[in-house]
């Protein structure tokens, strides 16, 4: 008998790692169809972190469901199908494929009495979700950065002047688009955030304080890129402003907030360990 169920186990655990690998390759392709660079990379480590969560508990995981619940996730993984392959989209539903690709294997594996356990990596799915609806409606932020940047120029020695979201040099003048607002960056960093939230024991202080830090780092690298930008088109070097507003130097902006996070939450990571360190030898 109970090598019977043994071996049912594996069955379903293989078929479910089977439906979830070929979940993750229909979510990166859709991903790759936006047209946003760096979407793709932030998929690969949310689902790396589903990975390392699922990995953690996977002795301790109840995998049994019912017909009904089955049904459902079925359902549910059937629209993710039927989505990438005829791109057909009906409404808001098709907007949200991670959290539905979620429920779906969740609701397979272990009913819905069982989802409470994959409540962490759902609420991260539940964020990709929130990402997608970020990137489809963005929020406009080309005339705050234009004037951010346009500070630092007049902070910097240039003669600068503004009207709306031109900057004006005494040699050239450069428009902020929507698309050089740090609107992507933002967003970029923010999910960050989310994964140091998931990953590490934080206080609750410190996973507000962390988006936060995420959001102002990403603005204000952002309007030191515009800032650039207004100074490469005023000297007329095409060749340099072509590098750093299209090409590779524009992803260099991009590594650098995202280090200046990483270190930020590294300090706050450390601070945490050295107060524990010095709570036991008191209590000591």
């Amino acid at each position: 008998m109970q090598n019977r169920l043994s071996i049912s186990l594996k069955n379903v655990e293989i078929w479910l790692i089977g439906i979830g690998g070929t979940l993750i390759a229909i979510n990166l392709n859709l991903v790759s169809r936006v047209n946003h660079p760096t979407n793709f990379y932030v998929y690969i480590l949310f689902l790396f972190t589903l990975y390392l969560l699922l990995k953690e508990k996977r002795h301790q995981l109840n995998l049994e469901s019912n017909i009904s619940s089955s049904i459902i996730g079925t359902l549910l993984i059937g629209l993710v199908f039927i989505y990438s392959f005829f791109q057909i989209n009906i409404g808001l539903l098709f907007l949200f494929p991670p959290l539905l690709s979620g429920f779906g294997i969740a609701l397979l594996a272990s009913g819905y009495k069982g989802l409470t356990q994959y409540k962490k990596e759902l609420w991260l799915l539940g964020f990709l979700t929130i990402r997608n609806f970020m990137i489809m409606n963005k929020l406009d932020l080309t005339l705050v950065t234009a004037k951010f940047s346009t500070v630092i120029l007049w902070y910097t020695g240039f003669k600068v002047n503004r009207s709306g979201v031109m900057i004006h040099l005494p040699t050239g003048s450069v428009e902020v688009y929507s698309a050089c607002s740090g609107i992507d960056l933002i967003i970029d960093l923010l999910s960050l955030a989310v994964l140091f939230i998931y990953l590490f024991n934080l206080s609750w202080q410190q996973k507000i304080m962390i988006p936060i830090v995420a959001a102002c780092l990403g603005f204000m690298v952002n309007g030191f890129r515009v800032a650039l930008m207004a100074i490469l088109v005023a000297q007329g070097d095409k060749e340099a402003f072509e590098y750093w507003h299209l090409g590779d130097g524009s992803l260099i902006f991009s590594i650098v907030a995202s280090l200046f996070l990483c270190c930020f939450c590294w300090f706050l990571l450390s601070r945490n360990e050295n107060e524990s360190k010095n709570s036991i030898n008191y209590s000591k």
